[in-house]
């Protein structure tokens, strides 16, 4: 280690991958003639967090042969103002919605014995989830991890079902840092560390209610209402999710006996994550070749501790067997980007694309595929509704809130985004949003449309627990606890998928509904398995009543 190296400050966390084969120890050593310090370790992927110096740590570690990489737990540099952060791609899709002065309710009806506010959820019917409860609605010994940004355990929909005990936040909030920006805002907590029932960014929350929103006579129910809600939290509040919370949420959820883990996000700050590409630097080579395997490593744990993985596809429109050149990487810090043309071969969108994991598509009510939603015949598993704002062009449903996904709304982010007042009242601007209250005599819930595979993939979710719950058997490593091989959820999923054909013709422009030629899609395959619908839409009732054919 030069000199150099030992006056620089450490004051930056790194993910190290230990090398497959080789000892912890030596990995160590490796970290310490680099000029890093241990900090944290997880075994089951083998990681070793550290604090070294900001520069040149990276290609002096993985120059060892007992490391494989390492990546910079979070990007160094200036972070986004709130308002650009909001921004990022994946959000800016969930977040369009339909303004106040064209905003018209296509008529719904009411299902029986559903929550007040459910017949709003074309989505719970599209899935047949209010038709399944009447045999399955879930088992509370069916425990699904949210990996999302939290889950608001106090909200009236969620408090029934989440389990407080087993949920963790394996992130810490960034205020902000040397170069004087801001990434989650202000720290509401001591510590920076948010509690485990709590959601400063409401994605999370979204995703939980979709999944399993209690069936209690009150707001909205979930696909699978019954069963428990795990919140195992990592993303930050600004809806970024670094490498080492992700991995450290995984191993966690696989290690508590979790059946299903939801991943509505990719791994930032790299869309698409490459082994060697030209346009990059050789750190951020070594960078992205550390959280491709750091991922698998977890994915591959979590599955073979019996874990269902169900991931959002994503929402960049586009062939993910032919990906256009990446222009939104690194998207952390801001002003970082740069064209990457990207090998498919030797790049990856994470989770999604990594092995053991479901990837889900997204639709709107009609069944089309969204304009927003990658697609192509090498990810995409099964589709589910995501909602879809432009769905129904030329009639009255076109651009209607009414055609994207309502789920539960944290009080506070709803508060924080001035869509409602001190008192609880919507504003115009939240009544804009399509954001509902519904109130009994103790308490209220509020409630939001969004849209995007992150609605998607939960849908997913929902169905692969009402399987568990309706298949699995006594966990003996978790007594008190079901569970179910993932590959046998997967193939109850596959197998009893409402099939859906390519539409006619294949070739489906968007630019009726002001979308760039770039969004036009192609679907290749038959009804059976094809890149807009995989092998169908997902089937809750024909999960529960015809899954055993598939055991």
């Amino acid at each position: 280690m030069t000199q150099a190296a030992n006056a620089q400050p450490q004051d930056t966390d790194y993910t190290v991958l230990v090398e497959a084969g080789a000892s912890t120890q030596a990995a160590r050593a490796a970290v310490r003639a680099a000029g890093g310090r241990v900090t944290a370790e997880n075994t089951a992927v083998g990681t070793l967090t550290v604090k070294a110096p900001a520069t040149g740590f990276v290609q002096r570690v993985a120059a060892a042969d007992a490391v494989f990489g390492a990546a910079p737990v979070r990007p160094i540099g200036k972070s986004p103002e709130i308002a650009q952060r909001q921004a990022r791609e994946w959000h800016e899709v969930e977040n369009e919605h339909a303004d106040a002065t064209t905003a018209k309710a296509p008529p719904r009806t009411t299902a029986a014995g559903l929550d007040p506010l459910d017949d709003a959820l074309w989505g719970l019917r599209l899935v047949r989830s209010d038709i399944a409860r009447v045999r399955q609605a879930g088992d509370q010994r069916v425990y699904v991890g949210v990996l999302d940004t939290g889950v608001d355990g106090t909200h009236p929909d969620i408090a029934p079902n989440f389990n407080r005990a087993l949920s963790r936040n394996f992130t810490i909030d960034i205020p902000n840092n040397s170069s004087g920006g801001v990434l989650d805002g202000p720290c509401e907590f001591r510590g920076c560390v948010d509690p485990a029932d709590h959601d400063d960014g409401g994605h999370g929350t979204h995703v939980a209610g979709t999944i399993g929103a209690a069936a209690n006579g009150f707001g909205v129910s979930g696909v699978a209402p019954n069963v428990s809600l795990v919140n195992i939290r990592g993303g930050q509040d600004s809806g970024f999710f670094f490498l080492q919370p992700v991995v450290d949420a995984l191993t966690y959820g696989a290690d508590v006996g979790l059946d299903v883990i939801n991943m509505s996000f990719f791994v930032d700050p790299w869309y698409m994550n490459c082994t060697a590409n030209p346009a990059d630097s050789p750190e951020a080579q070594i960078a992205q070749r550390t959280t491709i395997a750091a991922i698998q490593r977890a994915l591959n744990y979590a599955h073979g501790k019996g874990v269902t993985l169900i991931g959002a596809a994503g929402n960049n429109h586009e062939d993910q067997g032919n990906p256009r050149t990446d222009v939104t990487s690194p998207n952390y810090p801001p002003g970082s980007t740069y064209p990457r043309p990207i090998d498919n071969s030797t790049c990856l969108n994470l989770p999604t694309e990594g092995d053991h994991v479901i990837s889900v598509s997204g639709l709107g009510p009609s069944t089309l595929k969204a304009d927003y939603s990658n697609y192509g015949t090498e990810q995409i598993a099964l589709s589910a509704p995501g909602g879809y704002l432009r769905d129904f062009f030329g009639t009255d449903w076109y651009r209607t809130n009414e055609n994207l996904i309502r789920s539960t709304y944290p009080r506070n982010v709803a508060l924080a985004a001035g869509n409602i007042d001190a008192d609880g009242n919507i504003t115009p601007q939240g009544l804009a949003a399509g954001v509902a209250k519904y109130c009994d005599a103790t308490t209220c819930g509020f409630y939001r449309y969004a849209q995007g595979t992150s609605m998607a993939a939960p849908h997913a979710s929902g169905v692969a627990a009402l399987v568990v719950s309706q298949f699995g058997k006594r966990d003996r490593a978790h007594p008190g606890t079901l569970t179910l091989s993932p590959d046998k959820v997967e193939a109850v999923l596959y197998g009893t998928a409402t099939p859906r054909a390519c539409p006619e013709p294949r070739t489906v422009s968007y630019e009726n509904v002001g979308r760039p030629a770039e969004f036009t899609a192609t679907c290749v395959g038959d009804t059976a398995f094809n890149g807009f619908y995989g092998h169908g839409i997902v089937d809750a009732y024909g999960a529960v009543t015809r899954g055993g054919d598939f055991l």
